[in-house]
This record gives C-alpha cells, structure tokens and sequence, in this order.
C-alpha cells in the first residue's frame, strides 16, 4: 500500500491482536499510516466495519493480509474511474489474480457486469480482492453482517448489487490474492454454500438458482473423491475431468 504511486490515499491497519511481530512493523512504517490498531476483534467483518468508521475517503478498499496489490501504479489507474463513477455507481470493479501458495497465476478473475449478474445473485462473488466502495454505500446499507465469519462481503454486495448495478473496469489487475491449503478442502466449499444462501434469505431471495444446485453438485462430488481417493488422487482425477472439457488443469497447481 505505501508503494502506491497515487498521493492521495489513506491507510489503515485493523489488525486483530496479532503477536507475531505485526505490531513492531506497524509502529516502524506510523508515519504512512493514517490510522492503526492491534486488538482482538471478532471477526473480519468486525475488522472490516471498524475501518470503514476509521476512514475519511470516498472509495473504501480492503486489501487482506494475505493480498497484495499486482502493481505499483493500480491506484493511480483505477482513481479516474471512481472519480467518473459517482453518483450512478456506489460499487466499483476491475480484476484480481487468483494464484497457488508458490505464486503462479492460475487464473485471472473480473467480467463484464452484463456476463457475472446472473452468477453473482446466484452466489458466484465478483472478485473482492478487485471492489472499490463508495462510502454512501455503507450510508445507504449499514455495516457488514458481523454473524458471517466468510461471505460477509457477499452479502454486502448483494444488498445492493440485487437491484442495482455497478461499474466493471476492464484490463486493471487490482490484486492477487492465494488459493490453496484448507481453502482448497470440500468441506469448506459446503460451507461457503451454505453461507450464500444465508445472504441469498436474508436479501429476500427464495430460490437460490440452478447455478447454485450445479456447484453443489459439484462439491459433493468432490467430497465423494476426497473420501475415496485422498486430496492428491481426486485432484488428479478432477483435472482429468478439466482436460475432457477442454479447460486446462486446476487442482494440480494448487
């Protein structure tokens, strides 16, 4: 973040407690930061709502941990286009970098608005590592869902994005942000599921959409290989079946 060549910016650190050494870094770099914290909190979104009330600006963007913006210069790309975006866009999109642990790019995330509505109310998140958000949003909105510990984020988006659309930027990679590990383990993909139907009732939507049955289906296979085959064979076999579809390998990479 203080490598980003745009001057008008303001960061600032939610950080939840941490006791690895966090604390001394923040304290070395106070001078380029408008604003820090290190205490427990109770989730991302708890994190995530004490930052927007920390901030003073006009866009709001949530870099994680574990993210990193994909060049020096993405702030100073994107600051036109959010400046031309207001009032009719509360919500603002480009593209994210979906890469393994080792940093191999596997895929490149963001569509036009006009391919992704369907996905996306059907529970398939525009890339978040890539959404910039007008502080009237959360005016209009109200804070996160703090009873969500995944998908909050989802859920934010789907109160306004239901009846509302927002502005794709194409050809601006914003981040990368890492798959892998437990991220990559079934049970967390029923999880995930699970919570978008959660924000699907609670934005007054009843039928979750075909889309959502087809990756549920798609999960449960994956659960039935990882317990017949262990993670290694079923991701094997899963690129296998990739390769019959024509797609390249996925599973292997990770």
């Amino acid at each position: 973040m203080v490598a980003q060549r745009y001057p008008d910016k303001e960061l600032i650190v939610i950080d939840g407690g941490s006791i690895d050494g966090s604390v001394d870094i923040l304290r070395r770099n106070a001078t380029n930061i408008a604003y820090w914290e290190s205490e427990p909190d109770r989730g991302i979104y708890h994190a995530f709502n004490k930052g927007v009330r920390r901030s003073r600006g006009d866009w709001i963007y949530f870099l994680g941990a574990d993210d990193r913006f994909w060049q020096e210069d993405v702030l100073e790309r994107i600051a036109a286009h959010l400046e031309r975006a207001r009032p009719r866009y509360r919500i603002v999109y480009a593209q994210a970098a979906f890469i393994s642990e080792a940093g191999e790019v596997l895929e490149i995330l963001g569509r036009p608005w006009e391919e992704s509505r369907r996905s996306f109310l059907q529970g398939f998140m525009i890339p978040h590592q890539a959404v910039f958000h007008h502080r009237s949003l959360f005016e209009v909105h109200g804070s996160f869902d703090e009873s969500f510990l995944t998908g909050g984020d989802y859920e934010m988006l789907l109160r306004e994005l239901k009846a509302r659309d927002p502005l794709f930027v194409p050809g601006i990679i914003v981040a990368g942000y890492q798959f892998g590990g437990g991220s990559s383990a079934p049970e967390n993909s029923i999880k995930v599921l699970h919570l978008v139907r959660k924000a699907q009732r609670l934005n007054g939507i009843a039928f979750p959409g075909w889309l959502w049955y087809v990756s549920a289906a798609r999960t449960l296979l994956r659960v039935v290989l990882w317990k017949m085959l262990g993670e290694r064979r079923a991701k094997h076999v899963l690129d296998w079946g990739r390769a019959l579809l024509g797609k390249p390998a996925f599973w292997t990479r990770i």
